[in-house]
């Protein structure tokens, strides 16, 4: 009579053992890719000619542009969202590299529809450390130690004509700003740091994730808003090189907000 449950006992962890080893049903994923093109306005880029004007009526010409964005976040239902994790989070992007302009996500991206997309333009101060990048391009976009270290966010270089036609180069170089005491410049004046990074969010940019396919996203810079609004930025009042200047990266950082738009999404 005692045999009964022993029985029944071995036969439950024998079943209980063969239902643990179920495989799991694995959740669909699909990629995402984002692109980065550039324009002046509704114009295609051209470099090294002076053909642009901004609304400071500076005519102007781009050499020049990199930048580093991270922390790509999507949304999901306005609310909750997934952090971007490939490569450090961090992706740079150079008009002289081609395949920079190109972002292949390795994250395995959940399918689904996704409300907007938003990313940090820069480095936060996590990722802004110096001696994070060994190797070019990125290592060329070191920040001065004396000027707190880390790296550029951004170069964009150039020239533009002055008033008095003669043509001058010009640097909008963002990165930490420096608070300095009393009037001077000299870094040993250096009394604190201004992180000029800032969050771009792309709003009403739904799409939708795939089961085995690449969604892919183009990001289109318009160059010009670097100097348009919310701030007026005249080179001729600002000068050349802004890296000492946080008056003049505040302004550039706030116009920052409007330079980026999706172009389309496939």
């Amino acid at each position: 009579m005692k045999t009964f449950p022993l029985i029944f006992f071995i036969l439950s962890l024998f079943l209980f053992s063969c239902e643990k080893e179920k495989p799991l049903v694995e959740k669909d994923y699909g990629k995402l890719q984002l692109r980065f093109s550039h324009k002046v306005d509704a114009d295609s880029l051209q470099r090294y000619s002076i053909i642009y004007q901004n609304a400071a009526a500076n005519a102007y010409e781009v050499d020049e542009l990199k930048y580093f964005i991270s922390d790509a976040r999507i949304y999901i239902n306005g609310g909750n969202s997934i952090l971007i994790s490939d490569n450090n989070s961090i992706h740079y992007v150079d008009l002289d590299v081609q395949n920079s302009l190109e972002w292949d996500i390795t994250d395995l991206i959940p399918v689904g529809n996704y409300d907007s997309i938003s990313f940090i333009f820069g480095l936060s101060e996590i990722r802004n450390q110096s001696n994070f990048f060994l190797n070019p391009p990125e290592v060329n976009m070191f920040w001065p130690e004396v000027l707190g270290g880390g790296y550029h966010y951004m170069m964009f270089n150039g020239k533009w004509r002055k008033p008095d036609t003669s043509i001058e180069a010009f640097n909008l170089h963002l990165g930490k700003g420096q608070i300095y005491s009393g009037t001077t410049t000299n870094p040993d004046s250096i009394i604190g740091f201004v992180h000029n990074y800032f969050r771009v969010s792309l709003p009403n940019s739904a799409f939708s994730i795939s089961k085995n396919a690449t969604t892919q996203i183009n990001l289109m810079m318009n160059i010009n808003n670097w100097f348009n609004q919310p701030q007026v930025y005249d080179l001729n009042y600002w000068g050349p090189s802004v890296m000492q200047n946080q008056a003049a990266m505040n302004a550039i950082k706030e116009n920052g907000q409007n330079v980026f738009s999706i172009s389309s999404i496939h």
